[in-house]
């Protein structure tokens, strides 16, 4: 194998695949990228059987070949290369020669056969979006996915097409996170993509263009440009996530979304000191009072609001609460309350696109 190619080039298609190795795996083999010249261009995989990269790149292919080269270290050496055309050729049936103006590596790499085969995906039920509405929907909900593996199920977002519409929804036991937009797609899908592809999909979507997405009965295929991304869906029956979301309310106040993150968080900064992390709301006629006490010291804020209904007392886990108004989109959010043990719902008063339900912390005297 020998091909010529801009430093900056190569670099790029490493960063991008090397998100797909996590270095955790007990096969060697997937430490390593997977590069392959031919008819003028470079392939490289990278894959941890879950979550597979591949990225295509235009290059000066003198000889073509395979070879498997240590990730991270295949990954500094081009990084700390001087910016200038970078030329790879095998010595031996085991090492290649890097040569970069003045500098020159010599590497063992393994054997191209061993590395896994991606899965075969056909590509004829494809439906677009724009990367940049997709992205913001995964931003606008991974965070709520479940952090621990004792519903597995949980610890990914589903991505669901019908009527239209695409929603995404993530869950994880104490909030809810829902983003919905109108598509021009025919498809009926309803499939869990893990969460850990979808933080390093947000990571290569970019604000112009679109992207192709496939699903099969295992797996999602997004492709970009010279990029694939291949990830196994999550396996298990997701929730049914409108029987949770409350349809009716007692109480819904209006109030300024950057007001009242910045008073949760001074809050939770009292709050943090004990074990609870717990936010007390006081919701009044025109006013919401902020309480939080730990034995450390206590703190009060308060808070104007545009009340409809009946003065309510209800507690949260700042956390969640900080995490979704952190997020949203607009200057102003509705919050809707029915009792101090029912979930609150938030809106944004501006789009119509997104839906956050939060459990409250049930208080001693509720």
């Amino acid at each position: 194998m020998k091909f010529i190619c801009k430093k900056s080039i190569l670099q790029e298609a490493i960063s991008t695949t090397q998100k797909a190795v996590t270095g955790k795996s007990a096969m060697p083999i997937l430490q390593g990228l997977l590069i392959e010249a031919s008819n003028g261009q470079i392939t490289i995989i990278g894959s941890d059987i879950d979550l597979s990269i591949e990225t295509t790149i235009e290059a000066n292919v003198i000889e073509s070949g395979r070879i498997v080269v240590d990730a991270r270290l295949f990954g500094d050496i081009v990084r700390k290369l001087p910016n200038n055309e970078i030329e790879l050729s095998s010595i031996t049936e085991n090492s290649i020669e890097i040569i970069c103006e003045k500098t020159k590596f010599n590497l063992l790499h393994m054997n191209a056969d061993d590395f896994p085969t991606l899965p075969t995906i056909d590509e004829n039920n494809i439906f677009s979006i724009e990367q940049k509405l997709l992205k913001n929907m995964i931003k606008g909900t991974i965070f709520a996915i479940a952090q621990d593996e004792s519903r597995p199920i949980l610890t990914g977002v589903l991505f669901e097409i019908k009527d239209k519409k695409i929603n995404l929804v993530a869950l994880d036991g104490y909030r809810l996170a829902l983003r919905s937009e109108n598509i021009d797609s025919d498809s009926d899908i309803r499939a869990v993509i893990p969460g850990k592809t979808l933080n390093e999909v947000v990571k290569i979507l970019e604000d112009e263009g679109d992207v192709n997405i496939t699903f099969t009965t295992n797996h999602i295929l997004i492709t970009l440009g010279g990029t694939k991304i291949i990830s196994r869906l999550l396996e298990g029956e997701f929730i049914k996530y409108t029987a949770i979301i409350p349809e009716e309310y007692n109480l819904k106040i209006t109030v300024d979304r950057s007001e009242i993150l910045s008073c949760i968080e001074r809050a939770s900064l009292v709050a943090k000191e004990g074990n609870t992390n717990l936010i007390k709301f006081d919701i009044k006629d025109e006013y919401m009072i902020l309480t939080s006490n730990s034995q450390l010291g206590n703190v009060r804020e308060e808070l104007n609001i545009n009340l409809q209904g009946q003065p309510l007392e209800i507690a949260f886990n700042a956390k969640y609460m900080i995490d979704l108004l952190k997020i949203m989109e607009g200057d102003q959010v509705f919050m809707e309350f029915s009792s101090s043990v029912s979930p609150c719902i938030v809106k944004s008063n501006e789009t119509n696109n997104s839906t956050y339900l939060v459990l409250p912390v049930r208080l001693l005297n509720s």
